[in-house]
């Protein structure tokens, strides 16, 4: 900035812009609080039907948001330009007090061309005026005011330049909406691009000279910085996409640099994870120069990052810093593209096993579940973390009928296409990796259990649905459907490695709308006659599913269930979650403000009995399960299923993520005087706090588990839990007839207690359960 321009700057219009931002931002705050308390509220209340099940719901959901990155980035724009234009008129106040005390000293600060400055003598003792005093000034005195004024151009260039790179970060941060990246202040978001310079640079360092010191400080930044949106950015752009894979390829070499491995081994995982969280965060940005870093990245997925060939590939070292974070969508389908075609060269399109770790292969990942070298176990991580990226990814094909390949039509010899699930859980050849003890990985297929979870239900693995969780979608649904029939075709895909199936689990819960219809054999087929459509409509009104259903026939899900039922964390997820399901339908169904078209029957006997029956049916199945899993262990197996029933307390209290089907509208009914049971509020409530005390007392009971018994406890537990269900209701709502939907909840559990264990073992003779 030169002299004149700071000298003599107006400051009005960068004013009315600070008022104007702030003016801005006082609206966004009202229409954020609106769009947030207002419309996501009663849109997540709202009973959605036809389309507007799958769209409009998550339209409003995505438009709130949008209102609240708008809120948010007008903040820090209007911070930023505060900030300047105070220091600005703080720079142009200092500017003129330094003059006028030049001119004290008859000394003038005079513009040049180019936008310099000179500092001189104001006026020559020879030329004042007869009788004029003129100050003196010594030779230091001109150096000092030339230093002074310089400083406060140079700070005032330094503010200027400042703003406008971070205003230009910020703003090209989305390329349509709105950024959420937040700052406080401009220095804030200055000094983040400056350490990601700073950092850069250092990443950029031959391996070799990385100093212990220097590590600390790379690896104390990106901590820091990891969700800082400019930062993040930044560094990605300055490393380059190539330059990335480099660095982390090139850190890993075997005795590259022997001494900071020696002293900063075990770092090296907090290293892996803090940059993984940086590419995330970066990943999200639209720049320019971002988008080339994604392309570069996806580039070298399926090619040495060598020119001489050799492996690592590109993708293997990316993958195992994908384990942590948000990752762009677009950018991980179009890697995991890359990813498959590398997969399919390697194996020949599945016709045998690649990606195997030899003993001098470099670890590339840090956490001790595996050695990193296959790079779909931490896509698989990233597609956990990402939902609406991995229902993408396991939707798309592996390999067509007309591609060469030996995965065959049963029963014929010709060709079939494959879709990536079906290969990646069904066909792969998985290949053998080894944790930190020299134990066999499961880090592969718990990974891609855990992508499976994501896909199928919206939302991160490991996470329970929210309010603001959109229906099941089409894709999603066509995914369970295919996850259950083959988890029923061949029970060992999921019991020789039963880690799996606590996702599987929370993947059911999720789906017990549909699970539940299943269990009616009703036929959903356009083909079904009148009175099979008749008896179709009544079962989806009992068993309401907002957006897509899955399809699910009968005897697939209850072949499913065991096999999830011999799992402690799989059974627990799904018996639990099943009878809080039973409690809210109860609830929704018995409360006299139901509207008529949402009416399963106005027999309220019999629509107790159903709902008890087909979860009496579907606890039978689970078991059935656990029965099979527990033959002949000892006493701390069985203790292990009350344990996880009880563990589930914390994810489920008060009936989080549980309804009577994501979207639909719901709002359970408060219980009251003698209804309640300790701190239960709702009738869900009152039978999950019923269900985690006894659990809780099973897993001390020092009895042994003896087959018959455990299944009559299975019996009298789904008859206790649908009876209290059942009176709950009938007292929140006032229902004279109590007694008699209790009746109708005894019988009801009871029958389908016993028809569901028997159907299940009936049509799961040939299953696998030694496991």
């Amino acid at each position: 900035m030169d002299l004149e321009t700071l000298r003599f700057a107006k400051f009005g219009l960068l004013d009315e812009a600070v008022t104007d931002w702030t003016t801005l931002v006082g609206k966004l705050a009202s229409l954020k609080e609106d769009a947030d308390e207002g419309l996501r509220v009663q849109a997540n209340k709202s009973n959605w039907t036809g389309e507007n099940e799958k769209l409009s719901k998550q339209f409003i959901g995505r438009t709130a948001g949008e209102f609240a990155d708008a809120h948010t980035q007008a903040t820090s724009i209007r911070n930023i330009l505060r900030d300047t234009c105070s220091e600005l008129k703080d720079y142009q106040t200092k500017l003129k007090d330094a003059i006028e005390r030049g001119l004290k000293k008859n000394l003038t600060v005079v513009s040049t061309a180019g936008g310099g400055f000179t500092v001189s003598m104001n006026i020559h003792p020879d030329r004042a005026g007869k009788g004029t005093s003129v100050p003196s000034h010594t030779e230091a005195d001109v150096t000092a005011l030339r230093d002074e004024v310089q400083k406060i151009l140079d700070g005032a260039t330094q503010s200027d330049s400042s703003a406008t790179k971070v205003l230009k970060a910020l703003v090209d941060q989305s390329k349509l909406g709105f950024s959420d990246a937040n700052y406080a202040n401009r220095d804030t978001a200055a000094d983040a691009l400056k350490e990601a310079d700073a950092l850069a640079k250092l990443a950029k360092k031959n391996p070799e000279d990385l100093t212990v010191k220097e590590f600390d400080q790379l690896n104390a930044g990106l901590k820091k910085y990891a969700n800082d949106d400019l930062f993040a950015e930044r560094f990605a752009t300055n490393l380059g996409g190539k330059g990335t894979l480099e660095f982390w390829a090139d850190l890993n070499q075997p005795m590259v640099n022997p001494q900071l491995m020696h002293e900063r081994r075990e770092q090296m995982d907090d290293l892996q994870k803090n940059l993984g969280l940086t590419l995330a965060t970066a990943s999200q940005s639209d720049t320019a120069a971002m988008e080339t870093w994604k392309r570069d990245v996806v580039s070298f997925a399926d090619k040495p990052l060598e020119k001489n060939g050799g492996m690592p590939f590109g993708g293997q070292v990316m993958s195992n810093l994908m384990r942590w974070g948000d990752y762009d969508d677009k950018f991980l389908n179009e890697y995991g593209n890359k990813l498959v075609a590398a997969e399919k060269k390697l194996t020949h399109n599945g016709a045998h096993v690649a990606w195997q770790p030899l003993g001098m292969s470099p670890v590339l990942n840090h956490t001790g579940t595996d050695t990193g070298w296959d790079p779909m176990t931490g896509y698989f991580k990233a597609l956990a973390n990402s939902p609406a990226a991995a229902t993408e990814f396991f939707g798309d094909t592996f390999v067509t009928k007309d591609e060469d390949h030996d995965f065959k039509v049963e029963g014929k010899d010709e060709r079939r296409s494959l879709s990536n699930f079906e290969y990646f859980f069904e066909e792969r050849d998985w290949p053998h990796d080894y944790d930190d003890d020299r134990e066999e990985s499961i880090a592969g297929r718990n990974n891609l259990a855990m992508a499976l979870e994501a896909a199928t239900t919206g939302h991160p693995a490991g996470e329970m649905p929210t309010a603001d969780l959109p229906p099941h979608s089409d894709a999603q649904a066509k995914l369970m459907e295919s996850l259950v029939k083959s988890i029923a075709e061949d029970d060992t895909r999921l019991t020789k490695h039963g880690y799996m199936s606590d996702s599987m689990g929370q993947i059911a819960s999720e789906y017990l709308p549909d699970i539940n219809r299943a269990t009616t054999d009703t036929n959903s087929s356009p083909n079904a006659t009148q009175g099979e459509k008749m008896a179709r409509d009544n079962v989806e009104r009992l068993f309401p599913v907002a957006g897509s259903e899955a399809i699910l026939d009968h005897r697939d899900v209850s072949r499913f269930l065991l096999t999830v039922g011999q799992d402690p964390d799989g059974y627990a997820a799904v018996q639990v979650s099943q009878k809080a399901y039973m409690a809210d339908l109860m609830d929704y169904h018995l409360n006299p403000e139901l509207p008529e078209s949402q009416r399963y029957s106005g027999d309220q006997k019999l629509l107790v009995h159903e709902i008890a029956h087909s979860t009496g049916e579907v606890s039978a199945a689970l078991n059935v399960g656990r029965q099979e899993a527990l033959a002949g262990e000892a006493e701390e197996a069985d203790k292990k299923y009350e344990q996880s029933v009880a563990k589930w307390k914390s994810g489920i209290s008060g009936g989080i993520g549980t309804g009577i089907g994501v979207g639909v509208s719901f709002i359970a009914s408060p219980v009251v005087g003698a209804a309640v049971g300790g701190g239960a509020t709702t009738v869900s409530g009152v039978i999950l706090e019923q269900m985690f005390e006894d659990a809780e007392g099973k897993a001390k009971d020092e009895a042994g588990p003896k087959m018959g018994e455990k299944w009559e406890n299975g019996l009298e537990d789904s008859i206790k839990y649908a009876v209290t269900a059942a009176d709950t209701a009938a007292r929140v709502h006032d229902l004279p007839n109590g007694s008699d939907l209790v009746e109708s909840a005894r019988t009801g559990s009871r029958n389908g207690y016993d028809l569901g264990g028997g159907f299940t073992e009936s049509v799961a003779k040939d299953l696998h359960t030694d496991i």
